[in-house]
């Protein structure tokens, strides 16, 4: 069931979604080559708890860290390690989940590290495209799959495998609640949008084919061909005018990404 949050679950899902926002700001500057992936969740979980937040995924169904800190061929769920070092050249997604006074919020970004190369910075950038082309539609009156249509054809259009195996989900209470939100096109509308809906929308998406397959740890997820993929997601608020996006970070709206904007 898809609940519709109320105006107290609201205020506290934004207090959740930007401490989340600065989490993600200040982590990703800490990323350098040299650095363990160990290092980044060891960083990453001081700052949740800093904030007075538990890591949402932290034992989350057995998983052992607080970041998923998944690298090039990497899709989602790497596990944080002492032995995987970040190189130049790299890229590096961290997805992070808060918990404020019992509320969630869940954020994906994808950073490179020192030089990358274009075939990674173009991944990268047209990754999060793809999800400001499906929040586009995320408004109320539509329906869900009109998001994942707008994901689809963003993605597809520059030559992308979209992952099917993994999806977006609502969010609340719970870091996984109704409904599922595809990446790809349905033959169905899905529900419609109403306001006071939280959902967790994030494109993965892979420079090659959309095929993934789980390692021996049966957390991480890797793309089939090795080849890389890149990770966007935020927490984001229907309401009765445009979306709010709770987990936006500070520097993403300097850089004229995204204006704040929404009312329930």
């Amino acid at each position: 069931m898809v609940t519709i949050k109320s105006a107290r679950e609201i205020e506290l899902m934004r207090a959740a979604g930007k401490i989340l926002g600065k989490v993600h700001q200040d982590l990703g500057k800490e990323l350098k080559p040299g650095m363990t992936t160990l290092e980044i969740d060891c960083i990453g979980e001081e700052m949740i708890r800093s904030f007075g937040c538990i890591p949402s995924f932290k034992n989350y169904q057995g998983y052992p860290a607080s970041v998923c800190v998944s690298v090039n061929e990497e899709v989602v769920h790497g596990i944080p390690s002492n032995k995987r070092i970040l190189q130049e050249g790299d890229i590096v997604s961290l997805d992070i989940g808060v918990i404020y006074k019992g509320y969630h919020s869940d954020a994906a970004r994808t950073h490179g590290i020192g030089e990358i190369s274009k075939e990674a910075s173009d991944l990268i950038s047209r990754t999060r495209e793809c999800f400001f082309k499906g929040i586009h539609y995320a408004k109320a009156g539509n329906h869900l799959h009109q998001i994942s249509a707008a994901i689809d054809s963003c993605a597809s259009g520059y030559g992308y495998g979209i992952v099917r195996d993994l999806v977006g989900h609502g969010i609340g209470s719970h870091l996984h609640e109704d409904p599922q939100i595809p990446n790809f096109r349905k033959r169905t509308r899905g529900i419609r949008l109403c306001p006071g809906m939280t959902l967790a929308i994030e494109p993965m998406i892979n420079a090659g084919c959309g095929n993934v397959k789980w390692l021996s740890d049966d957390w991480t997820v890797i793309t089939a061909d090795g080849r890389l993929s890149a990770h966007y997601e935020n927490t984001v608020l229907i309401t009765r005018g445009m979306p709010e996006i709770l987990s936006i970070t500070e520097d993403e709206i300097a850089e004229g990404i995204w204006e704040p904007g929404g009312c329930i």
